[in-house]
């Protein structure tokens, strides 16, 4: 459908048209460069006075002090800058795979994304990780290889890359002019012009010149390509291409903004954001190619009446509908909810409707957010992204929207918590503020857990890795003023059923008066990994009262959670409640909860339990010397290889492992030691498995 066909109105006080809006998410392996080219982004589009630098703990995006200790991002920043009559809305978001989640919900709410790349280290595993997201939310990417003055620098080898490693379809709209030290600019393949980078310094000056002659046969060989992967998808172009003729620059361009919108393919364009070479080019990328909220024009939900799917579209006098994404506690405003907005205007002071909670809330003040700092608004229009102080009872992934149009937006599934830690107040004194603390992180973060141990009395808590622990004691410390001690970390098991059971259970108490009836025949079958908990209601003929249903499925649920044989919880089974009886004076919803707790623990017992521990899928790249140690460590550790690439060519081997969390504590010292400081790795959570029995054993004892 043309664009243009798309009816839609805008607010007289917009400042940019909606058609000239970007919401672009910056994200890449960590140290890909991700945070630097946002610093050049905020210079060069006049933001910013000065560049932040990474490397100094002077970056705008990375304000947190535990950013800047350790030079990395560990919560995403938005920002919005304007670039040639077009306002983008920048997110800079981490590259440690402990903080996927920052990752999972800003692509939620982008439309667009830059995937930076290493022009050294190419396809990186956490390359990798985001890359699926993106295409999980379906998520337009440009790809842009940083780095190019650094030695090792293969801008040819980072398209190949990306071809094989992730399967899309990568088209160089540039080629480089050297590289490593001799990176001296890029060749614009549609303009057929080369762009050269004089000096390295703030705002590089670019001039532009004719194609040196030893170039020009690979600019023809690449804008070939490019008309052909263009062509593919759009018509027009297609008919210029098969008459062998070339199409008019701005069809191209057009062409290209329909395939990349369409996910079929990923322009490549080059840079040196820390030499500041080339960063206004990848910003021209960004509002050439990026999709706006037109383009992203069915919002699909949900009506929380009828459970019917209903969709919105952008546009200011549409019926308010927006995405809470994040929620960051300001020790200067209280608690701050970040939103975008994908139909109708939010505006200061009004009303909005939380349909989760069936609550009412105010929108206080709007706040346009600039990294941590701050720009009042009153009101945020239609695809954009702001933060509000006021709301109350929302948490992320809620949708807040107009009353009379209700509607609920598609959420945000995050990964479960694979490692704990008890943590205590030193003081008495401190225990309330440590439990206000712990909830207002865990307001902040879905990926991060508080719980109480019921037989200890302790409090645990739990996260993604031991980094995302190690960060939330060092935030409890400075942010909250809280001492706490913090124990060892733990690894958080799952229990899981054998085989599929039947179990026929009453539970009857007599004691003078009125007694407790509730009787229960349920069949409990396991399910693959990743199925969940379902309950199906099979009874027939009204033997057990539909209002006794509910509390049947919530002593289940109680008894799933708090585990049967170590006291971790029961994952990924399916019960069918398929008969069972009720005394007309006796029975109660108690009565029947108890009972279906108790059948639940019947069945698990006949079916048999094992317990599951959490395996991570470890990427370690070491010199091609250190292999055969590498490797036997991670053996050793109860590890199994699933593949080793040698083939990169530059003495290093990419060794790709899955091993029990349990066995890689310390591992960071571990493989420092056996590769002298030369190797690198990063893991994620990849699947829970069986423990071996010896192991089962002990962790059952400890549970006692």
């Amino acid at each position: 459908m043309d664009m243009i066909e798309k009816k839609y109105n805008e607010s007289a006080g917009r400042r940019v048209p909606l058609r000239n809006t970007r919401n672009v998410g910056i994200m890449a392996h960590i140290d890909a460069g991700k945070t630097t080219l946002s610093e050049r982004i905020l210079y060069y589009t006049g933001m910013s006075y000065k560049i932040g630098e990474v490397h100094e703990g002077t970056a705008t995006m990375d304000w947190m002090e535990q950013e800047q200790e350790r030079g990395i991002t560990i919560t995403s920043a938005a920002t919005t800058c304007f670039w040639k009559d077009h306002r983008i809305n920048i997110i800079d978001t981490p590259g440690h795979v402990d903080f996927t989640a920052e990752v999972e919900r800003s692509l939620r709410v982008l439309d667009g994304a830059v995937a930076v790349f290493c022009a050294v280290g190419k396809v990186q595993p956490q390359s990798e990780t985001v890359w699926r997201q993106a295409q999980g939310y379906k998520v337009p990417i440009i790809a842009c290889v940083n780095k190019m003055d650094r030695t090792g620098a293969d801008f040819n080898g980072v398209v190949e890359d990306i071809r094989k490693k992730l399967g899309a379809t990568a088209v160089p709209l540039q080629v480089p002019i050297g590289a490593e030290s001799d990176f001296a600019g890029v060749i614009d393949i549609i303009e057929n012009k080369a762009i050269y980078f004089d000096g390295d310094e703030f705002g590089a000056t670019m001039r532009i010149e004719d194609v040196p002659a030893e170039y020009q046969e690979r600019v023809d060989e690449a804008y070939h390509y490019l008309l052909e992967c263009v062509a593919e998808v759009d018509e027009e172009v297609m008919e210029i291409f098969l008459a062998d003729e070339k199409p008019d620059n701005d069809l191209l361009r057009k062409g290209i903004r329909a395939a990349v919108i369409s996910c079929d393919i990923v322009p490549v364009v080059c840079c040196s954001a820390f030499k500041n070479k080339g960063v206004q080019i990848v910003l021209d990328a960004m509002t050439n190619y990026m999709p706006s909220p037109v383009d992203i024009w069915n919002i699909n939900g949900t009506d929380p009446k009828t459970e019917k799917q209903i969709s919105r579209h952008c546009g200011d006098d549409e019926p308010f509908a927006a995405l809470v994404f994040k929620i960051m506690n300001d020790p200067y405003v209280g608690k701050l909810s970040f939103f975008r907005v994908y139909s109708g205007t939010a505006e200061k002071g009004a009303g909005v409707y939380n349909p989760r909670t069936r609550n009412r809330e105010r929108l206080g003040r709007l706040l346009q957010m600039h990294a941590n700092s701050r720009e009042e608004r009153d009101q945020i229009f239609s695809g954009d992204i702001a933060a509000a102080v006021g709301l109350k009872n929302v948490t992320t992934g809620d949708t807040i929207c107009d009353e009379g149009h209700q509607i609920i937006l598609e959420s945000m599934h995050f990964p479960e918590p694979v490692i704990s830690m008890a943590v205590e107040p030193k003081t008495s004194s401190e225990r309330d503020k440590l439990y206000k603390a712990l909830g207002a992180l865990a307001d902040e973060d879905p990926t991060f857990n508080v719980r109480t141990d019921n037989e200890t009395g302790q409090t645990i808590i739990a996260g993604m890795g031991e980094l995302h622990l190690e960060i939330i004691a060092d935030r409890l410390k400075r942010e909250f003023k809280v001492e706490a001690t913090t124990g060892a970390p733990q690894v958080s098991y799952r229990e899981s059923i054998n085989g599929p059971a039947r179990s026929d259970t009453k539970f009857v108490r007599q004691s003078g008066g009125r007694g407790q009836y509730g009787h229960v025949i349920i069949e409990l079958t396991p399910k693959e990994r990743g199925h969940g908990i379902t309950i199906e209601n099979k009874v027939v003929g009204g033997n057990i009262p539909k209002e006794y249903i509910k509390p049947i499925e919530q002593g289940i649920t109680e008894a799933a959670a708090t585990g049967v044989i170590s006291g971790s919880p029961v994952i990924d089974f399916n019960v069918d409640i398929i008969d069972g009886s009720y005394h007309p004076v006796d029975s109660s919803e108690m009565a029947f909860k108890i009972a279906g707790s108790m059948a639940f623990k019947e069945a698990c017992a006949k079916g048999g339990i094992s317990v599951l521990e959490p395996i991570m899928k470890v990427d370690i790249t070491t010199p091609d010397e250190n292999m055969g140690d590498l490797i036997s460590d991670i053996t050793s550790r109860r590890g199994n290889i699933v593949e080793v690439d040698s083939d990169s060519g530059d003495n290093f081997t990419k060794i790709t492992a899955h091993a029990p969390l349990a066995e890689l504590f310390g591992y960071a010292t571990g493989i420092r030691s056996l590769s002298r400081g030369r190797a690198s790795y990063s893991m994620e959570p990849s699947h829970f498995d069986n423990v071996p029995k010896s192991i089962q054993q002990a962790i059952v004892e400890k549970s006692k």
